[in-house]
């Protein structure tokens, strides 16, 4: 496998995106090959090749918010207003503070990596091997398992995702049927090789979200508020804790930051812009959940995608439209770790031919097909992930790895990074994030699990598993357009 073959030459543009920079010195002279590069194709390199710190900001704030738009009016119907805007926010923070643990660990492994000379010129660096490198196998194990359930449900999500928004422009096919269709579009991503290549898509991506979310201000702002809306909640601790885990589950999309930082020319660069790009999210977020809450109020409870509720017009088939290309690249997103770990698992990661490693990551474009199918609720998976998934991945795991990677004095002195201008101590930041360990473990992992699993198998008794089309309307028009039985509010 080691062996350069004779093609040489043909791969050696390709390679050339894909190296990564081996030390400072490196990143200079890559630059300057990437200028050069520039001058020669510059249609493909801007369309294809993206290493840069926008790339960066651009990959994280489309990957943050996708379908999860769609999902936080019916968060903040179970939160109220107030509770959904200052969670918003202190999600947001302690997930951009998270965001930036996770880099100071990858830079940590990277450097004691290259003391020992070790160089990653054909290889992505991914969460687990950063466990592993400084903590040892138990923790490689539980990442791996963790991060692959999550980033295999966030692919099934996205694929619900799809089937739920399209019925609101075709409802000709149920909503299965259109899982079905959308499993098989979905499947090509397995021809994108690695995460320098989203750079045209994530632009798209983020411009698709931006329209999205101030399609549904403007449009729950002309409507009007509906007649004799309530806004009660919150009522039930249940529903409470449920939409607060959604909202831990949209600002937890950072199981993918690892990938990310390894697409770029340097890395060390990373860690303001994830917080940058949560700023943004927020503009996108806060103002179109608030808007279409105080629109629709109480009526959000039973409808888990917002533009189920907003008036069918161009505007909204736009929306869903770009919604659904975004779900492809967010589907992208999510799918492309878990093709390295298959990769590294089978021995297939430095294979240099594209259509051979398509194929061998196939097997796991199928197992997401199929949970798609067997859990169609498109609103309380995601509460569930968030809890029993995003809660340890994105929170819990960082923060304890951090805290252990350097509890020895020695590891402080030759730190790669030093502790923040805004946290100059080291036990600042341990107390934190021994505080964000417990905070999430109490209140994502405990109450949120608790809450989401009781939402989640209430969905499963209305509706069974296999569902052919959920939270669709009936075909007799009733007074209320509510797909759970009205005795179900009571309980």
């Amino acid at each position: 496998m080691e062996t350069m073959l004779p093609q040489k030459q043909a791969e050696e543009a390709i390679v050339a995106s894909l190296n990564e920079t081996e030390s400072e010195v490196g990143g200079v002279r890559e630059e300057e090959k990437e200028l050069q590069n520039h001058s020669m194709f510059s249609i493909k390199s801007i369309l294809w090749h993206g290493g840069s710190v926008w790339d960066a900001w651009f990959s994280c704030a489309s990957n943050q918010v996708a379908q999860v738009l769609l999902t936080l009016p019916c968060s903040f119907s179970q939160l109220g207003m107030v509770s959904g805007i200052l969670l918003q926010i202190f999600y947001g923070i302690m997930g951009s503070w998270t965001a930036y643990i996770i880099s100071v660990l990858y830079m940590e492994y990277r450097a004691r990596k290259e003391k020992e000379n070790v160089s990653f010129k054909n290889h992505v660096i991914q969460w687990f091997e950063v466990l592993d490198g400084l903590l040892g196998p138990y923790w490689k194990a539980v990442g791996l398992a963790f991060n692959c359930t999550f980033l295999l449900f966030g692919s099934v999500i996205q694929l619900i995702a799809c089937a739920s928004n399209i019925y609101y422009i075709n409802d000709h096919l149920d909503k299965r049927t259109w899982t079905y269709i959308f499993g098989a579009c979905c499947a090509t991503s397995v021809f994108i090789p690695s995460f320098h290549n989203y750079r045209i898509w994530s632009f798209l991506g983020l411009g698709m979200t931006t329209y999205t979310a101030w399609y549904m201000a403007i449009a729950a702002l002309v409507h009007g508020q509906a007649e004799n809306v309530t806004h009660t909640g919150p009522t039930k601790l249940v529903l409470y804790f449920t939409g607060a885990t959604n909202i831990l589950y949209t600002f937890g999309g950072h199981a993918v930051t690892v990938e990310i930082m390894h697409a770029m020319w340097k890395p060390q660069k990373f860690k303001y812009i994830y917080l940058l790009a949560t700023l943004y999210v927020f503009t996108l977020t806060i103002p179109s959940a608030a808007a279409v809450y105080w629109a629709f109020g109480d009526e959000l409870l039973n409808h888990s995608n917002a533009f189920s509720l907003l008036p069918k017009n161009g505007f909204r088939d736009s929306a869903v439209i770009l919604m659904l290309i975004h779900q492809f690249i967010t589907f992208g997103f999510a799918c492309t770790p878990l093709y390295f770990v298959w990769e590294k698992v089978i021995g297939m990661h430095d294979t240099k031919s594209i259509c051979l490693r398509a194929l061998a990551r196939l097997p796991v474009v199928i197992p997401i097909w199929f949970f798609a199918i067997i859990f169609p609720f498109f609103g309380p998976i995601n509460s569930a992930v968030g809890a029993l998934l995003v809660s340890f991945t994105v929170y819990i795991i960082p923060a304890t790895a951090h805290m252990l990677t350097y509890r020895k004095a020695s590891a402080r002195q030759n730190a790669a990074e030093k502790p923040p201008f805004f946290m100059p101590s080291w036990t600042a930041m341990y107390v934190f994030n021994a505080f964000i360990v417990v905070w999430v473990l109490v209140v994502g992992f405990g109450f949120g699990g608790w809450a989401s699993m009781s939402n989640f198998i209430k969905q499963i008794d209305n509706f069974g598993l296999f569902a052919k089309c959920y939270q669709c309307k009936p075909p007799t028009p009733p007074a209320m357009a509510a797909a759970p039985p009205p005795h179900h509010h009571h309980h």
